[in-house]
């Protein structure tokens, strides 16, 4: 039986945490809070949260995700799997701001759940598993849920019958996932993808080799800023800036074949995606746009993907219509389809490299 539910999403992005809140499925509630805001003041979102009552459930902020954890049952151990942060390392207001939000809303009464990530999803076959980490968060899982819920309202057809690629493109991290029949199957995580705007993405092993010890600081630089040598560039600024500067050239050239390359890598898994989806802040950038649908289209037609939220991010929109659906509102369709209640298992689980999984689970 479908019930008529009133629920939040949250998203902590790595620019800012925003809050949807939804009842039957209509937008009642939009917030966006800068992170280091959440980094200093944590009880912040709590009062958020309480400003948006009353609330049958909440999809609460849950970073490299959990198995569907409930806020009751919520660990240190479960925190440290959300951030994978070393004790030792620097602090990224997103991060800290997470960590500690978690730990303020244990004074909550709402039902609030963490969400997995695309590691944690029985859709995935493991051996897509191996060695692998950010195959995408949980705010990007979110975004996979909006994408299928949006193909299927507006083309008209079930979830069995959306395949595409999906590329987020957010201010930090990009990343890209195989949907295929409504379901999940593979993802390309920001920190194993192309540059983002921010950040490095992948990895040369030998670079990790040299710089020895990587803090988390690192992952989180390394992208088109560090390429133009401008920490004040804004995505809207890029395409300008790359048709008058070398330096914004070449981390032009970057960052799109980047994108390019990853989408392609994925049609070994979609063999015959529908459409190619983009989704985040820079998608909505139109010289951005442009470049990605000129590249794309040879793949497959390119399409934005359309959410009902007037400012909140697509990540706080796709939680939102978790949080519904594992309410028992009309999304539970999607919930169950997308296998989000039968996730299960770590982040940490399909490391076969030094001693990861010894040091951080004390186990092999």
């Amino acid at each position: 039986m479908i019930c008529l539910v009133r629920v939040v999403g949250v998203d902590p992005g790595t620019k800012s945490f925003d809050v949807c809140g939804l009842e039957d499925l209509k937008v009642f509630y939009e917030k966006s809070i800068p992170s280091e805001v959440i980094a200093n003041r944590p009880d912040t979102l709590l009062d958020v949260l309480r400003e948006a009552e009353p609330l049958d459930l909440v999809a609460g902020p849950s970073g490299y995700g959990l198995p569907l954890v409930s806020l009751e049952d919520i660990t240190e151990e479960h925190i440290s799997l959300m951030v994978l942060v070393r004790k030792e390392d620097v602090k990224i207001p997103v991060l800290v701001g997470l960590a500690e939000a978690v730990r303020r809303l244990k004074s909550y009464a709402a039902k609030i759940y963490f969400l997995p990530g695309v590691i944690h999803l029985p859709t995935v076959p493991e051996h897509r598993k191996l060695n692998a980490v950010d195959m995408g968060t949980a705010d990007k899982l979110c975004c996979a849920a909006l994408a299928i819920h949006d193909y299927a309202s507006r083309y008209k057809v079930p979830y069995e019958e959306c395949t595409f690629i999906l590329v987020e493109v957010g201010f930090g991290y990009n990343a890209i996932m195989a949907i295929e029949s409504g379901r999940v199957v593979d993802g390309i995580g920001g920190t194993k993808a192309g540059p983002g705007f921010l950040t490095s993405g992948a990895w040369d092993g030998e670079v990790a080799y040299l710089a020895g010890s990587i803090s988390k600081a690192d992952l989180f630089s390394g992208g088109v800023r560090s390429f133009v040598g401008d920490d004040s560039m804004m995505p809207e600024d890029f395409p300008d800036r790359a048709k008058r500067d070398r330096r914004a050239a070449l981390a032009w050239e970057a960052f799109m074949e980047g994108i390019e390359k990853c989408v392609w890598s994925l049609r070994a898994v979609v063999r015959s995606p529908q459409a190619i989806m983009l989704s985040g802040r820079l998608s909505r950038v139109q010289g951005i746009y442009e470049e990605l649908e000129r590249r794309l289209s040879a793949i497959a037609p390119v399409d934005r993907v359309q959410g009902f939220a007037k400012s909140v991010k697509e990540a706080a929109q796709g939680a939102a219509l978790i949080a519904d659906g594992l309410a028992g509102g009309r999304m539970s369709e999607l919930v169950e389809h997308m296998g989000i209640r039968r996730s299960y298992g770590t982040v940490l689980d399909y490391i076969y490299i030094g001693k990861v999984k010894e040091k951080y689970l004390g186990k092999v």
